[in-house]
């Protein structure tokens, strides 16, 4: 275990910090799943420094969620150091993670996220200059194998981050210019865990108890990273401890819950938001990833891509649960 990453005790279950995502709602959720830590969307140094609403919005965070990190990225080590030192005494986080896996354009053309892959000596000065800024807060960061097939370098980009100072790292199984398509490497990721001391992260193809279980027996990593699995079903934190536990995985919610979760999630945007349609329309890709699962999923899909109110979506539900339902209550006729 790690002294300063208390949760290194067990191995932990992380929600992946996915942009558009993993808001303070979302991230919520999964934490009454099961889910061990929590990291915030990315926000870049230059954001943190504006402080405007957008930003706030990010990095807010409520009491329950920790152990939360807020991630960061920039490929200016005196930016980063600077905006990392304000996050601290804006909203004490548990920890600062640094983002050098981000493969989108807007990110990478800024020389952030996995464009450092390709210039070790300025991501090794922005990991030293932001774990300064920072002590005894620990500092993470969250890395990709490398930036294309040719250059897979992440066990030598774990090393220098080490040597750094950062306290764990986590490590997504595909290169920048896999963006998210084909496999993820997990001989790559059980080579970077052999290739520090410091504890690695596993991330990528994670879609049920059983993969989290195979990568756990296979590789020396000492916690899993799941992303797009709970964008789904947030339960599958709470299955793999199980899992894991006892060999055995819990049934899924039954339609009914599932609904109700899909119900108080676009209810509690709403909340947020102040302005019902903009926010049930913000959800409609939410709640198409919701749907996978469900019977006649596609058909959910295709009516989830019109919703604009709270009664929309009730809509749906009520039919659907009318439909699944029915069998049932003819044969207690």
């Amino acid at each position: 275990m790690h002294s300063s990453l208390p949760w290194f005790s067990g191995f932990p279950l992380y929600l992946a910090p996915m942009a558009g995502v993993s808001d303070k709602i979302f991230r919520q959720i999964c934490k009454e799943y099961g889910a061990d830590v929590l990291t915030t969307e990315f926000v870049s140094a230059e954001g943190i420094f504006r402080r405007n609403d957008r930003t706030q919005e990010y990095i807010d965070f409520d009491e329950i969620e920790r152990p939360l990190g807020v991630q960061l990225f920039g490929g200016d080590a005196n930016h980063m150091a600077e905006a990392a030192r304000q996050v601290v005494d804006w909203v004490q986080p548990d920890f600062i993670d640094l983002n050098f896996g981000c493969p989108v354009n807007k990110v990478v053309a800024k020389n952030g996220g996995s464009a450092l892959l390709k210039d070790c000596p300025t991501l090794a000065s922005v990991a030293a200059a932001v774990v300064r800024a920072v002590a005894p807060l620990p500092v993470t960061a969250k890395i990709r194998i490398g930036w294309d097939a040719d250059s897979v370098n992440a066990p030598r980009v774990a090393r220098i981050l080490a040597e750094q100072g950062i306290a764990a790292i986590t490590v997504h199984g595909r290169t920048r210019a896999q963006g998210y398509s084909g496999a993820a490497d997990w001989n790559v990721i059980g080579e970077v865990a052999a290739a520090v001391s410091v504890p690695v992260i596993g991330n990528g193809d994670l879609a049920s108890p059983a993969d989290v279980a195979k990568r756990r027996s296979e590789t020396g990593i000492a916690g899993v990273m799941i992303g797009r699995a709970a964008m789904s079903a947030p339960w599958i934190f709470n299955q793999t401890k199980s899992y894991l536990a006892t060999g055995e995985i819990p049934d899924p919610p039954g339609a009914i819950e599932k609904w109700n979760l899909i119900l108080r999630h676009c209810q509690l945007v709403v909340q947020g938001w102040g302005v019902e349609d903009q926010a049930v329309r913000s959800m409609r890709a939410r709640l198409m990833a919701y749907s996978k699962g469900f019977p006649g999923s596609k058909a959910l899909r295709e009516k989830f891509q019109h919703v604009s109110t709270l009664a929309d979506v009730e809509a749906i539900a009520q039919e659907h649960l009318q439909i699944a339902f029915k069998p049932k209550a003819l044969v207690g006729a």
